[in-house]
Formats: C-alpha cells, structure tokens, sequence
C-alpha cells in the first residue's frame, strides 16, 4: 500500500514539531552556563568512573600468576616459553610484558593526575567528585 505524499510529508512535518518544542524545553541555566564550565562538570562527573577503571586495571596487573592480565601470570608463561626453548613465542610474551610494566607507570601517573582534578571540582563544586 503506497503512501501518499501528503501524509509522509505531514507525519514529517509533526515530527519536527515535536523535536523543536522539546528543544526549546531545555532549562534555560543549562543555556545560560558557558561551554567551559560545561566540559569541566562532565570531566568531574565522570571522574569516579575512570578512577574506578583505572584501580581494577592497577589490581589486574598486579595480581597472582592464577589471575589473567597479571604481570605474574605473564612472567611465568615466558618462562615456560623460555624453558620448552620456544624462543619466537619467548620474544612475543617478553614483548608483551615489557608492554604491560609501562602500563603499570602510565596508570599510576594517570590515577595520581586524576587525584589532582577530583581535588580541583572539589573546590571548584562542580560535583562528581568523592
């Protein structure tokens, strides 16, 4: 059943109605804040979360040779590797190792920079931060 031009172009037309009077709903502090001050808020928003991801990925690493994504875990599979004299699998896990210890530096100043913006919205009270 075909549909005819006119009602497409009245369901269209009722559609953007529709999204221009919720548009024009929106608080007018919420407008009225500056693009900064906006952008800074979502940073101290979401600042809990990325601390949050970046202790687990710090616990992770740092964990038992049993645990996946542990340096331990790593550091014992080049040493199997090494023992069975598998030396291209050798390079590849000592590869990926030395990849994962720089993680552990880079997460490490990344969770102490984060400590210093959670401490700014704080002070500034721009919420999010614990």
């Amino acid at each position: 059943m075909p549909i005819r031009r006119a009602t497409l172009a009245s369901a269209l037309a009722g559609t953007a109605l529709v999204g221009a009077l919720i548009g024009a709903g929106t608080p007018a502090s919420a407008a009225a804040q500056p693009p900064a001050q906006r952008e800074a808020k979502a940073v101290c928003t979401r600042a809990p979360q990325v601390d949050a991801r970046i202790t687990r990925a710090l616990a992770r690493l740092h964990g038992p040779a049993s645990e996946r994504g542990s340096i331990a875990r790593l550091q014992k599979r080049v040493g199997v590797a090494k023992a069975a004299g598998d030396t291209a699998i050798e390079t590849y896990l000592n590869n990926r190792l030395t990849a994962r210890q720089n993680m552990v530096g880079t997460l490490t100043t990344r969770q102490s920079d984060l400590k210093q913006v959670e401490t700014w919205c704080t002070a500034n009270h721009l919420g999010g931060a614990k």
